[in-house]
C-alpha cells in the first residue's frame, strides 16, 4: 500500500500563510464543504482550519532566531482517531493512507479529537461534524488533472517549495529522498502513531552580530534609553 503524506522543509518556510489561505478556498469550494469563520481574529476566535502556521522565538537576545511551524493531520499509519470513532465515520484509505472523515456519518462526538495526540482536529460549529486536512483528497485523485496539479492546494500555492508531496513508502519517491537525505522526523513518534507526515530540520547557521547594531540609538531591538533628569534643561539639551 502506498502512503501518500506531506514532507514539510522547516528551514525554508517563511511563514507567509499562503498555504493556509490557499487550503482554505480550495476545500470551502471542494469535497470537504464550507468550513465556517464566524469570528476569526478576535481574541477567542471561532473557525475551522486544516492546516495553521505556529509561529515561534528561539533562543536568547540577541541571537534569536523564528520558526515557522505548519501544523495539519499527519495521516498516521496508526491512526488513533480511527478506532475511537463510534459510527465508523474516521477510517484510513487502503489504497492511498489517506485519514479521511465520512460526514454522512459523522455524529460531532469528538472522539477523534481528545484520540488525535496532535490536536489535528477541530468541529465545523455549523455543520456539527469533525473535520480535518484531507489532503485535498478529491484534487490528488482527479484524474482529468495533469499529474502535476495532482498536488494539495497548499503544496501548489507555497513559494519556497518548502512542502513536498508524495509517497513516503516508495524509497525513490522526492519525499523518501528527502526524509532519508536532510534527516527527515515525524512528529512525537514515541506515541506510536507512525505519522506519514515529516519534517525536514531546521539548518544550523551562525549569526554575525556587529557591537554598533547593538548599541545605536534607534536600534529598535533596545529597551528605550532612560534619559537623565535635568529639571532645568529641556529635551534639546540631553546628549546621548
Amino acid at each position: 500500500m502506498s502512503q501518500l503524506a506531506l514532507v514539510i522543509d522547516l528551514n525554508v518556510c517563511v511563514g507567509c500563510h499562503a498555504c493556509v489561505t490557499s487550503c482554505k478556498e480550495w476545500n470551502t469550494s471542494g469535497w470537504a464543504g464550507t468550513m465556517v469563520d464566524q469570528n476569526p481574529y478576535d481574541a477567542d476566535p471561532t473557525g475551522t482550519f486544516f492546516n495553521r502556521v505556529q509561529t515561534y522565538e528561539i533562543g536568547e537576545f540577541p541571537k534569536t532566531e523564528t520558526i515557522h511551524f505548519p501544523k495539519s493531520c499527519l495521516h498516521c499509519e496508526e491512526p488513533p482517531c480511527v478506532p475511537v470513532c463510534p459510527t465508523g465515520a474516521s477510517y484510513k484509505r487502503e489504497d492511498n493512507g489517506v485519514v479521511l472523515v465520512d460526514y454522512d456519518k459523522c455524529i460531532g462526538c469528538k472522539y477523534c479529537s481528545w484520540a488525535c495526540p496532535y490536536g489535528a482536529r477541530e468541529i465545523d460549529e455549523q455543520q456539527k461534524v469533525m473535520k480535518k486536512c484531507t489532503l485535498c483528497i478529491d484534487r490528488i485523485t482527479d484524474e482529468n488533472l495533469p499529474p502535476s496539479e495532482r498536488k494539495p492546494a497548499c503544496v501548489l500555492a507555497c513559494p519556497t517549495s518548502a512542502r513536498l508531496f508524495g509517497d513516503v513508502h516508495d524509497p525513490d519517491s522526492e519525499v523518501s529522498v528527502a526524509i532519508r537525505e536532510q534527516g527527515g522526523y515525524q512528529l512525537m513518534p514515541e506515541w506510536g502513531t507512525k505519522p506519514a507526515n515529516h519534517y525536514l530540520p531546521r539548518r544550523k547557521m551562525s549569526l554575525k552580530i556587529h557591537e554598533d547594531e547593538l548599541h545605536r540609538v534607534d536600534n529598535p531591538l533596545l529597551e528605550e534609553l532612560e534619559l537623565p533628569v535635568d529639571e532645568g534643561a529641556s529635551i534639546d539639551d540631553v546628549a546621548f
